[in-house]
């Protein structure tokens, strides 16, 4: 169908609409054809400013599908050059260093693209956690985060093997679109523990060197990054012993000790310690970006 006769279409679509179910049902569909136009507008733009910006001899689909935006349209249309399982293992290898500071890694069991209400995704997770809730928390929204921005159309994720001792598989539901990680005003969750809201962090908050140490301001609340070699970690900026602020506290190495009362601190390890375990953040850095996410419990309880 031409594009003239596409939206001669939709408009007699939308006039017929507002005579069956009358003018507000009218004015609801056309903001969103609004937000649509929007949508595939903003993607054809990004289109054209990826493939003019893009290097002499670069391969133009590579360019377009990392962009998120473009890959998002390239899979909502079955044209991405890669299958779904594929992708999936692109968003696990992006998570399996923030895992490994869990002791733990993933593998995919199983997945499903013919299940009712979308395809599910089935991971098995091995040594992770042990046993700490904080740490299986920030395990399950570090996945969560990176199959939803790789692998959109995952429904479902059931994972086994979340945290040592659990009887039975967890089920994550995983948002069908990007998870909207705009700083702003958010929406406490009616399930705190298990929803998270993603931030990204501005250049200017972060640690700049291995062993450096920064503090930054997420929606009322202060988190601890921490820079050692090959990654990246951030923690509630809380002692869990003497409940000081962990920002003059001294790093060697990897330990990281607490200025008030001594205690110490793996930083690898998700904040192990001999009497108690700072709360990890989860964190997702990638080309030059920094994503952490807030747990809907502090985002309802404000600082």
């Amino acid at each position: 169908m031409a594009g003239q006769e596409t939206g001669e279409r939709i408009g007699a679509l939308l006039d017929e609409l507002a005579q069956r179910a009358g003018p507000e049902a009218r004015d609801v569909a056309d903001e969103l054809v609004r937000c649509l136009m929007e949508f595939y507008g903003e993607g054809l733009a990004r289109t054209v400013r990826l493939l003019r910006s893009a290097p002499d001899g670069a391969d133009p689909l590579a360019v377009l599908t990392a962009d998120e935006l473009v890959g998002d349209l390239l899979i909502l249309h079955d044209l991405h050059p890669e299958d779904t399982a594929t992708r999936v293992g692109r968003a696990l290898d992006k998570v399996r260093p923030y895992l490994g500071s869990h002791a733990g890694d993933v593998e995919v069991a199983g997945l499903d693209l013919e299940t009712a209400g979308g395809p599910t995704l089935r991971l098995r997770l091995r040594g992770s956690c042990d046993g700490c809730p904080s740490s299986t928390q920030t395990v399950r929204w570090t996945i969560e985060e990176a199959v939803a921005r790789i692998a959109p159309e995952i429904a479902h994720i059931e994972v086994e093997g979340m945290a040592a001792g659990s009887p039975e598989p967890t089920l994550l539901q995983i948002l069908p679109h990007r998870p909207d990680d705009a700083p702003g005003e958010a929406t406490p969750s009616a399930d705190p523990g298990g929803t998270a809201r993603w931030y990204e962090l501005g250049p200017r908050s972060l640690p700049v060197g291995d062993g450096a140490t920064g503090i930054t301001e997420i929606a009322g609340h202060t988190l601890l990054l921490v820079r050692l070699p090959g990654q990246l970690y951030a923690y509630l900026d809380r002692c869990p012993l003497c409940a000081a602020g962990l920002a003059p506290a001294a790093l060697d190495g990897d330990v990281l000790r607490c200025a008030g009362c001594g205690a110490a601190f793996d930083v690898r390890r998700a904040g192990r310690g001999e009497q108690g375990h700072l709360d990890p953040v989860p964190l997702l850095e990638e080309n030059g970006s920094v994503r952490v996410a807030l747990p809907g419990e502090l985002l309802g309880a404000g600082p």
